[in-house]
């Protein structure tokens, strides 16, 4: 970290970082091309970045390519910033949500269940492709991290996945977000929904509540209210019991 602060604190190091990150794979003639210097100070410039891991190179034939590494960067800001700024970020997020929907018009479906488990076994229920299976019908498929692609297979044993979406967060073992989507439209951002679980202990207790916002409209509000009452409450009866429902709560009449 030291070497970190040290390359930051010259500001034609700072320049250099800039030029990586407007154009990225610069050799050192372009970057001296843009930097009143000479090539001799440039590259003594960037073996002080390469030293504290910010640039990085790779060889292209006779050629030194010159890439900007933020891993150090994105390091400093979960040690001193991350920590103080996530709520803060996080309410504005949901603010900033809020106000989309409200200017779409777009329904949102909130549901909050209380089970006597921990966050640890409530995260496994919710992801876990076994566990899904055995009390929603599909395999919840992902290895959950931010960014990677989801699926809810059928576990007819067809491969078939009725819904595809995006990590979004993943916070074990209190938060997941992931988008939703029908295979077909996975490529239509616009038309995807959100589901936001948020997994609180409560005493001796955990306090789950599941978020479905950003749904098309009024029909796919009623398909969701009935199904995610169903869902949860399979999910609840395997953690508290061992066992799902005797009876499938969505095959109940007027269930979804």
């Amino acid at each position: 970290m030291d070497k970190v602060f040290k390359a930051l604190a010259d500001d034609t190091r700072r320049r250099l970082l800039d030029r990586l990150h407007e154009d990225n794979g610069q050799t050192l003639g372009e970057l001296c091309g843009r930097i009143d210097m000479t090539r001799q100070s440039v590259t003594q410039h960037l073996a002080v970045l390469e030293a504290a891991n910010l640039v990085t190179t790779v060889r292209r034939g006779r050629e030194k390519l010159h890439y900007l590494n933020p891993v150090p960067l994105h390091e400093m800001q979960e040690r001193w910033i991350d920590k103080f700024e996530r709520p803060r970020l996080r309410a504005l997020g949901a603010l900033k949500r809020r106000a989309e929907e409200a200017m779409t018009d777009k329904p949102t479906f909130v549901y909050v269940t209380y089970i006597a488990s921990t966050p640890e076994k409530v995260w496994d229920a919710l992801t876990d492709a076994d566990l899904t299976a055995a009390y929603w019908g599909h395999s919840n498929v992902s290895d959950w991290r931010r960014g990677s692609r989801w699926e809810h297979r059928r576990t007819d044993g067809s491969g078939i996945a009725d819904v595809v979406g995006r990590v979004v967060e993943s916070e074990r073992p209190t938060r997941l977000v992931t988008t939703w989507s029908s295979p077909e439209k996975e490529d239509q951002e616009d038309a995807h929904s959100r589901v936001t679980y948020d997994i609180r202990p409560h005493e001796d207790i955990v306090r789950l509540t599941v978020t479905h916002e950003d749904l098309a409209d009024e029909g796919e509000l009623s398909d969701v209210s009935g199904g995610w009452p169903a869902v949860l409450s399979n999910l609840k009866s395997l953690l508290e019991t061992g066992s799902p429902l005797p009876q499938s709560p969505w095959q109940v009449p007027g269930g979804h």
